[in-house]
């Protein structure tokens, strides 16, 4: 996620009224210190983000309030909330770019919504044509090292969810390829595979991955949005990144991610078949036109996204994992 151009006065940020969280967040930071402006951040979906700006003694410091404002997620804020404060906690230890945990409301009890205090990573998102194939590279390494931290059974995040199922798969209304779809949820009907479980992201894309410098230089500075943190196989979160990759850029990036992943030492299931049912699982979850996703990564300045794109591209992708897997 990124943040508008400029700066917004606090008070002109959120109509729904924020007061209750404004103070919330002062006494988190502490001090004489106060939010003097903010910056609402683009990209999301599920919350608002907002970057805030704290001033006071000394320099200005800087947070990230994530807010659950629709219905559904103030429903499911609590336990959304507190496992992303559980993993900040956790990967504050490790190696993982994640932001410090500030403070944590995930029932509203002092803030106006369910809220989430977090400081401010540097960096951006990325989600331009050019430099994809480098930053392809980048995001397999670091899916590497997500799936290699080691937690105790105790603090393991619950087991993943598939996020959709034979019977709730949308087909596009209009396709010249009925066939295609049809051997795709044919795939899903089975059992899911047995496999070696590991510490999963589970929403690892472009959109969730923030990136400092130029060419050659370029890194990558964070990795946000830990609400859907799961335990399960690695093919899974390979298999998302993957089909945002083939939305962003073509089925030929949706591929390139998981080859990568391999390069770098990541394990993934020798079972062709196997790997193709995580890939294809995942794949249609997006289905008819992934126009969810699409929404922000047209905030972010990816206007090409069409409808009609993103089917195609899906269906692209769909016939290439068949080509090679199926």
């Amino acid at each position: 996620m990124v943040a508008n151009e400029g700066g917004t006065l606090v008070g002109d940020v959120d109509d729904r009224g924020w007061s209750r969280t404004r103070a919330w967040v002062e006494g988190r930071v502490g001090g004489d210190r106060r939010i003097d402006a903010a910056e609402r951040l683009r990209g999301g979906w599920t919350s608002e983000m907002r970057s805030l700006r704290v001033g006071g003694t000394g320099e200005p410091q800087r947070f990230v309030l994530r807010s659950f404002v629709k219905p559904f997620f103030v429903q499911h804020a609590k336990g959304l909330l507190t496992r992303e404060a559980d993993v900040l906690s956790l990967l504050h230890r490790t190696d993982v770019p994640v932001a410090e945990l500030r403070g944590l409301d995930a029932t509203a009890a002092y803030c106006d919504h369910p809220s989430l205090l977090m400081s401010l990573l540097p960096g951006g998102v990325r989600l331009d044509e050019a430099g994809a194939e480098l930053r392809t590279g980048l995001l397999a390494r670091q899916l590497v090292g997500i799936h290699r931290v080691r937690v105790p059974a105790e603090a393991r995040p619950r087991v993943y969810q598939a996020w959709t199922s034979p019977g709730r798969v949308r087909l596009p209304g209009s396709t010249g390829r009925p066939d295609l779809w049809q051997r795709a949820v044919d795939v899903i009907r089975r059992d899911p595979p047995a496999y070696r479980p590991c510490f999963l992201h589970r929403d690892f894309h472009p959109g969730n991955v923030l990136f400092t410098g130029q060419g050659a230089r370029t890194e990558i500075s964070g990795v946000v949005d830990w609400v859907e943190t799961s335990w399960g196989p690695a093919d899974l979160d390979v298999a998302h990144c993957s089909t945002a990759l083939a939305l962003l850029y073509g089925a030929h990036e949706g591929m390139r991610l998981a080859d990568s992943y391999l390069a770098c030492g990541g394990t993934l299931s020798e079972d062709p078949a196997a790997h193709l049912y995580w890939r294809v699982l995942d794949a249609l979850a997006f289905a008819p036109d992934a126009e969810k996703v699409a929404v922000p990564w047209r905030e972010l300045g990816r206007t090409d996204l069409t409808s009609a794109l993103l089917t195609g591209r899906l269906e692209d992708y769909l016939a290439e994992l068949f080509r090679r897997f199926g």
